[in-house]
């Protein structure tokens, strides 16, 4: 599909079709990537999308259990002071 630039204030930027914004799943916020000379724009993930769904599933699997770090404490060689 071509496009063109059009004049916004100092700058230059595309009207994307609605049809275009929807397939993409692009909301308010976008990504912005330039990369090898192409522009690519993504649907913006919230920062720490998807973690609390990682960490459910990491507890269901009892990859959880830190009750091996105690067994380190004696590696260290020196003081905490």
């Amino acid at each position: 599909m071509v496009v063109r630039l059009i004049r916004i204030g100092n700058s230059k930027g595309i009207r994307l079709p609605k049809a275009v914004i929807e397939q993409a799943g692009l909301h308010d916020e976008i990504e912005m990537e330039i990369k090898d000379g192409r522009v690519i724009l993504s649907s913006a993930r919230p920062a720490r999308a998807g973690w609390e769904g990682a960490a459910r599933a990491c507890h269901d699997a009892g990859h959880d259990d830190l009750g091996e770090w105690d067994a380190t404490l004696d590696d260290f060689e020196g003081s905490w002071s």
